[in-house]
């Protein structure tokens, strides 16, 4: 199967966003919900996810022009 360079953007962002989560989930359990370090995760995470979709949606939209 050949990738190209749009699929394995987002299969690099999926690990990304699993890293993210995992990080996130432990200073949540750790930290509390509400700590800085939970919330600064949590914004990041936020951008990465936007990050995904807009490549996502840009990826479909040119598949469904063919």
């Amino acid at each position: 199967m050949i990738m190209n360079k749009e699929t394995l953007a987002l299969l690099d962002l999926e690990d990304t966003i699993a890293t993210l989560q995992n990080r996130m989930i432990d200073i949540g359990l750790t930290k509390g919900l509400t700590h800085p370090d939970t919330v600064k995760c949590s914004q990041e995470l936020d951008i990465v996810l936007n990050h995904f979709q807009q490549l996502y949606s840009k990826r479909n939209a040119c598949v469904g022009m063919n």
